[in-house]
């Protein structure tokens, strides 16, 4: 591999890290036979080990560890601890590569390796992978490392087909087995699978046999957990694939039996050394240098970024908006800005199901944008855990910015690996400064008569993760500013759209589609003294109507945004330090609620304030179902929010 081609693997891959870290800092002409490492390869094994032990000089500061292994100047785009949920950011980086073109230091396209056991091959994330990357041609080597069993359970007891590298059948991808343990079958089998890569003609598949001699993790062999034989174990062990290159080597005369022992010698030195670096005396034991333990006070650092990508936008809200203002449907702004932002930055690009057809996708989100943008509006299988966690490779690479589409927000729980465990951890996970630039589009469908799987608001859901911003847009006018924003962010940013207010009107902008509104501001939609309302989404609305109608004093304020770092205390304190009495209104069941939450912060934060405890809407424990009798039932509404209302006022 070269330089500019990217690796990543599974949690167990201290090997592959070093491997392409050491190839990339080996000064021209180094010696192995000169004796110690040249000093930056040196540098390499000690920074290494600094992240395996947590350290703050580690390659991702500690946070990675031993599982999370990332170096970006080396082509390491970060191992994983998920089985087989390091597979779809691979061919996300395939897919900017791809799409770059040629590197044009080598004339040719960079190529992705993406290492997995036998045992990930059976999840659905890597079948998804090998999909896509086959659609799409993309230049990725799919290199099984085929160690005969995963944990205790055997490739015959996980799967009728034992022939791993067969799975290539399926999705047309040529494949190659070759004996792992001979490090030169697998350079001319790899060499062939590479060149097939650089010269544009897809992904392959490549399986190696190899052999896992000790458990799982620690430090005894699988026989002594009554899973493989002594005997089984140390016929793999003549075949080591370590000895058989030294074997060889002396054979053929290019080394001879002192030498083999100096490097075994030297590579143990190495190690050594690193070790040797890293700690101090701590009486008649030895302890890591406290010093190089990260400041615990950094532990939220990188949770998401800092904003400053937004520095210089021009925020302006509906009341001080310098341009002509009319109604407009709320939908069409959805497209407008959309098909703006593309016109200004190629970057962006927009991934789902359907899209590129049906006129705009399933409700107009995308109208008229894949005739003017045919190759950015990109339709895909229903395997929205591979396409999702593509584009969260593409965010990473750093080259394009993906907006996904999830046709209803209950998709989301279908890729829930790598939306909450990869996308949302990688800045922090990876050492706090990585930019995850990706935007999810959603939509609530709650009242649609579209049932349990079809109508669940995930915004409590995507609260209890680090990582996402979340902004619920109630207007056409904070639907331009929002997604504007969202857009230029460079943190995973969660936008929920509502069906409900997809056919509403409202005051939106005549042309101007190039104005912000922060993340992180709510707004005071409807001043009062009585109470406060706290609400967001298709919410809003009904909560202003309620209270004109009642003729109460309620100060309702649009959230907006909802993650923990972007509720707006501020705004939220101001108002409750005015009225004393607080009800947060939801229309979605109790389960995915954000509502308690807010509830237990609001009291930690204002709780002398407060006249009486917080109080809240919200809908039923159920999911909705097809009845509309019973969908309606499910879901807080104006019925409710007028009881809330009453309820507040009672207890003042």
């Amino acid at each position: 591999l070269r330089k500019d081609d990217q690796i990543n693997g599974t949690h167990r891959a201290h090997h592959q890290f070093l491997a392409k870290t050491l190839n990339y800092v080996c000064p021209e002409g180094f010696d192995p036979l000169g004796g110690a490492l040249a000093e930056p390869m040196q540098r390499a094994v000690q920074r290494t080990l600094s992240e395996i032990l947590g350290l703050r000089d580690g390659y991702c500061n500690g946070r990675g560890g031993s599982m999370h292994l990332r170096s970006d100047e080396y082509g390491i785009l970060g191992t994983n601890a998920i089985v087989g949920g390091g597979v779809p950011p691979a061919i996300g980086v395939a897919w900017s590569r791809q799409r770059s073109g040629p590197n044009p230091r080598t004339g040719e396209l960079d190529v992705v390796v993406s290492f997995f056991g036998d045992g990930a091959l059976h999840q659905g994330a890597v079948a998804e992978s090998m999909n896509l990357a086959a659609l799409w041609n993309l230049p990725v080597l799919f290199f099984i490392e085929n160690n005969q069993i995963a944990v205790s359970t055997t490739i015959p007891e996980a799967t009728r087909e034992t022939r791993l590298s067969a799975r290539g059948q399926a999705y047309g991808i040529p494949a190659f087995t070759c004996d792992g343990m001979d490090p030169l079958a697998v350079k001319i089998a790899t060499e062939k699978a590479v060149k097939m890569l650089r010269a544009g003609e897809g992904p392959v598949i490549l399986e190696a046999h190899c052999y896992r001699y000790f458990h799982q993790n620690g430090p005894l062999p699988g026989s002594a957990f009554g899973y493989r034989s002594k005997a089984d174990e140390a016929a793999w062990r003549k075949r080591d694939p370590i000895d058989r290159v030294a074997r060889e080597m002396v054979d053929l005369g290019h080394l001879d039996d002192k030498q083999v022992a100096r490097l075994r010698v030297d590579a143990q030195d190495a190690v050594a050394r690193a070790a040797e670096g890293l700690l101090e005396p701590d009486g008649n034991a030895r302890r890591i240098k406290p010093r190089l333990w990260p400041d615990p006070a950094t532990v939220d650092y990188g949770v998401r970024g800092d904003l400053s990508e937004l520095d210089g936008a021009r925020y302006e809200e509906l009341e001080d908006h310098s341009g002509e203002v009319v109604e407009r449907k709320f939908i069409d702004l959805v497209s407008g800005v959309m098909g703006r932002r593309m016109e200004t930055d190629e970057r962006i690009f927009v991934i789902g199901e359907d899209v590129h057809k049906l006129r705009g996708g399933t409700n107009g989100a995308t109208k008229g944008l894949a005739k003017r943008f045919p190759d950015r509006i990109i339709g895909t299988p229903i395997t929205e855990g591979g396409f999702f966690g593509m584009a969260g490779g593409v965010a990473a690479d750093g080259r394009f910015r993906p907006v996904v589409e999830f046709m209803y927000a209950d998709f989301c729980y279908v890729a829930a690996d790598q939306v909450f465990n990869q996308v949302g951890k990688l800045r922090h996970m990876f050492g706090g400064d990585l930019p995850v630039p990706l935007v999810l589009r959603t939509k609530v469908a709650a009242k649609g008569g579209y049932g349990s799987q079809h109508s669940m608001d995930p915004t409590g859901l995507f609260t209890m993760f680090p990582g996402w911003r979340i902004v619920c847009p109630s207007t056409p006018y904070d639907y331009v500013g929002l997604m504007n924003s969202a857009l230029k962010c460079d943190d995973p940013v969660l936008v929920v759209e509502h069906l409900d207010l997809y056919t509403a009107t409202g005051p939106a902008p005549a042309e101007d589609l190039d104005y912000y509104i922060p993340l992180g501001k709510a707004k005071v939609v409807r001043p009062g003294a009585d109470f406060t309302v706290l609400a967001a989404l298709a919410m809003v609305k009904p909560c202003i109507e309620v209270a004109e109608r009642m003729g109460v004093g309620a100060e309702v304020i649009d959230l907006r945004s909802l993650d923990r770092a972007g509720l707006d205390w501020d705004t939220i304190g101001a108002s409750i330090a005015k009225t004393n009495n607080v009800l947060v209104v939801e229309q979605g069941t109790q389960g995915t609620s954000y509502g308690g939450y807010m509830a237990g912060e609001i009291q930690r934060r204002f709780f002398d304030h407060l006249d009486q405890p917080v109080k809240r809407v919200v809908g039923g424990e159920g999911a909705p179902t097809i009845s509309k009798a019973l969908d309606m039932a499910a879901h807080a509404g104006p019925d409710e929010i007028a009881a809330g209302y009453r309820d507040i006022l009672a207890d003042r």
